[in-house]
């Protein structure tokens, strides 16, 4: 019976959205992360009889088809690219954006990834980094036993230089953001980082608070976007969607099985 195959994409459609909505939960309070949400279509359908086909030799049609829908597929996980609340730490170096824009990190073999994950240390030799050792682009070094470390809205940042009686920092780097035409079409790789793809469009960079850019919050970090409440929802009605298609299936075998008792 055809109900035994579409029922089945339907239990696979609701495993697939208990999969997204267990991986949000788990990164409730994970820097940065943006929520996924599973979107599904329709499969195509059986036509047994075409709406607005000819019904009768008259030329009569037919108001109504007879359509046999195949079930449902997954088309896409997309993230929710938007703003999470900004947590106080007061550490000098956890950055948080606050709008447009992405933090952009050199990896070892040359290329970029970006991150809205602002959690930044700085390595021996005094390089702004990341959790992993990789440094924030552009590339910015802090003097040794330099003091007052400050980064303003624009991403300049500035240091109060050893010895020095000046009440004036010294400006020793300028960190940029960026941004694409796309968020949603950037490939998450794990470690709160994501690539530009063809669907994300190509990098823009440019300077915090300048054109459409956001601003940067020294000594704040940004929080998952995750909505506990409505994931608990959303995790109750795929269970119940999942549990409707598995009585769809039961009662298609009870139906075989009562057709070929027929034959017995």
């Amino acid at each position: 019976m055809q109900a035994l195959h579409t029922a089945a994409t339907g239990m696979a459609a609701q495993e697939l959205m208990v999969q997204v909505i267990s991986n949000n939960i788990a990164n409730l309070q994970t820097t940065g992360y943006k929520k996924q949400t599973a979107d599904f279509q329709d499969l195509i359908y059986q036509h047994i009889a075409r709406v607005g086909a000819q019904a009768s030799q008259q030329g009569t049609i037919l108001p109504i088809g007879i359509d046999i829908g195949g079930g449902v597929k997954t088309v896409g996980t997309p993230r929710a690219m938007t703003q999470g609340t900004l947590s106080q730490t007061g550490n000098d170096l956890d950055l948080a954006i606050t709008g447009e824009g992405f933090f952009k990190i050199l990896m070892p073999d040359g290329t970029f990834q970006y991150t809205r994950d602002g959690t930044f240390q700085m390595d021996n030799t005094g390089r702004i980094v990341n959790a992993e050792g990789n440094p924030v682009q552009p590339t910015i070094t802090i003097p040794q036993n330099a003091t007052g470390l400050t980064v303003n809205a624009q991403g300049q940042v500035s240091v109060q230089p050893q010895g020095s009686s000046s009440l004036t920092s010294q400006i020793i780097g300028q960190l940029t953001l960026t941004r694409f035409v796309n968020k949603a079409g950037l490939q998450p790789v794990g470690n709160n980082n994501f690539v530009d793809t063809p669907s994300s469009g190509q990098p823009q960079d440019g300077i915090a608070t300048l054109q459409g850019f956001g601003t940067i919050n020294q000594g704040s970090l940004e929080n998952s976007n995750v909505d506990v409440v409505s994931e608990m929802s959303n995790l109750i009605a795929a269970q119940r969607a999942y549990e409707m298609n598995g009585k769809v299936i039961n009662a298609a075998d009870q139906m075989m099985q009562s057709a070929t008792a027929l034959f017995r």
